[in-house]
């Protein structure tokens, strides 16, 4: 069962803790509204957990409107070269798409603004919580963890998206205080505040895996072995030192999953994946929570159905997030993952969602995110709402994790790192790997990486921290700079390394510097 996280009334609840909204419901009989501040809301456990809960609802902003037919989901994977449109409707997406964008683009404001208002609510829940008393120090020491690990998440993406970006970690309570106009912050000092929430959040002493929403250990250790991946390429560099550190976290997951196979690894098939029942299971280990009987269903459906196709009855597709044919037929033949209507897309469907006969739609569509309640399947009608969460964090990218990583501490793949990625490709039927040398079993690492992970906003930070972008024509890999993305015919500059920094916040706060080439 989802984590019930009411999203309206949680933060309408918070936010009037905050701001003071003359308009909020009393929410303790002997406390006026209309005088609520931070230091009076967080006097009890209860308002902690609302507190947190805020905090689970504020990170839906990823699925949140971003224009006309868009989402903040698709900026992280439209300038990958890997996806396109079949609409003009939206120029900021379409900006995306050609690698035009600039501080301008909608959904370049809304993303840098939605991670900042995360991270506010985590700065107050983990500035407040800590002196709430009497409470218990269990559920104290949960609260903080899951925050500390929400602001790492966030600025993990920040850093990665903008480089220097400011670090904040405190609430601002007036225009006086000095992070009211923040300067950017080293990528190194954020790197290592996002390092020391992870590890805290780690000490909490969370389930390993928790199927009710809620961050668990098992997603800690994975986004820390994640982090230290990135800091070990590009641009930090830190080499052979942080590719172990990656491995040895991200092997500790694998190992707990050994010992567990019940409660965690791989599903069995991918249909599994997108099936809504899943949700915080076993492959899952963090999603971004959506649940249609708490009025917040997910609302990337659309996105992958095609343009205005009679696919479903009730959802109306508008092509926005569709694989490029370049892509798609990058998949080893044979392999699962690229099967119709079995991997992660397909070409044919049933009319209005749920009647024979299947139609063609002409080319390959997004199939990884398809919810079949929803839209419909063989003799069962689609709801029009889904319950699937976005997915953040799945175990097979643990085991990715841990072979690149490994391979590169110790210079050439160990048994471990062999079984690792060979289980991701016995899942999509296709032979074992062996016989590898270092570059090799990298380079297959990569492109397992490609294929297993498109479509879930991981596949541009990869460009991002190895400088190199896979080539479907040649199977291999060029340099980030020059590489041509096939989608729209134009090549990756130097600038693009790094999204710009919204022209808006550059003009409302003077110690903020744009990104270069922008």
């Amino acid at each position: 069962m989802k984590i019930n996280i009411k999203n309206i009334a949680a933060l309408l609840l918070l936010s009037g803790a905050i701001i003071g909204n003359s308009g909020c419901k009393k929410f303790l009989d002997e406390t006026d509204p209309t005088n609520l501040s931070p230091n009076s809301f967080y006097t009890l456990p209860e308002h902690a957990e609302a507190g947190i809960a805020a905090v689970y609802a504020e990170i839906r902003f990823i699925g949140n409107g971003a224009g006309i037919y868009s989402n903040n989901w698709q900026m992280f994977d439209a300038p990958t070269g890997i996806q396109s449109t079949e609409t003009a409707q939206n120029s900021d997406l379409n900006n995306l798409y050609a690698l035009i964008y600039d501080g301008t683009n909608l959904h370049v404001n809304q993303t840098w603004n939605g991670f900042y208002k995360v991270i506010a609510q985590t700065n107050l829940v983990l500035d407040k919580v800590p002196s709430i008393n009497p409470m218990d120090n269990a559920q104290k020491k949960r609260i903080l963890g899951e925050a500390a690990f929400i602001r790492a998440w966030a600025y993990f993406y920040l850093v990665r998206l903008w480089g220097d970006v400011p670090l904040i970690t405190k609430p601002i309570t007036s225009p006086n205080d000095p992070n009211f106009s923040p300067s950017r912050t080293p990528q190194e000092q954020v790197y290592k505040q996002i390092v020391d929430d992870l590890v805290a959040a780690e000490a909490a002493g969370l389930p390993f895996m928790d199927a009710s929403g809620r961050i668990s250990t098992a997603a800690i250790k994975t986004e820390l072995a994640k982090v230290y991946l990135t800091m070990a390429g590009q641009p930090l560099n830190k080499g052979a030192a942080y590719y172990k550190l990656a491995a040895d976290k991200a092997k500790e997951v694998i190992d707990y999953s050994t010992g567990n196979p019940t409660s965690l690894g791989l599903f069995s098939s991918y249909g599994a994946l997108h099936d809504a029942k899943n949700d915080n299971k076993m492959e899952h280990l963090f999603g971004i929570q959506y649940n249609d009987a708490a009025g917040s269903g997910n609302p990337l459906q659309s996105s992958y159905l095609p343009l205005h196709q009679p696919l479903v009855s009730k959802i109306d597709g508008i092509g926005t997030s569709i694989p490029t044919a370049s892509f798609y037929g990058s998949y080893e033949a044979g392999d699962l993952r690229a099967k119709n209507r079995e991997g992660y897309f397909f070409t044919d469907y049933y009319t209005d969602g749920f009647k024979m006969p299947l139609i063609n739609r002409g080319k390959p569509y997004v199939f990884k995110h398809f919810d079949v309640v929803a839209n419909g399947t063989l003799g069962v009608e689609g709801t029009s709402r889904s319950d699937l969460n976005i997915p953040q964090i799945r175990y097979v990218e643990t085991l990715l994790i841990y072979a690149e990583a490994q391979n590169r501490a110790d210079g050439s793949p160990n048994i471990a790192a062999y079984a690792a990625v060979n289980a991701v490709r016995k899942r999509a039927q296709l032979a074992d790997l062996a016989g590898l040398s270092q570059t090799q079993f990298e380079e297959a690492v990569w492109r397992e990486r490609w294929h297993e992970l498109c479509y879930e906003g991981i596949i541009w930070f990869d460009m991002v921290r190895l400088r190199k972008v896979y080539n479907e024509s040649t199977n291999g890999f060029d340099n980030f700079v020059g590489h041509v993305n096939k989608s729209v015919n134009q090549p990756l500059q130097t600038k693009h390394l790094l999204f710009p920094v919204p022209t808006s916040e550059i003009k409302n706060n003077p110690n903020l510097t744009p990104n270069p080439g922008y």
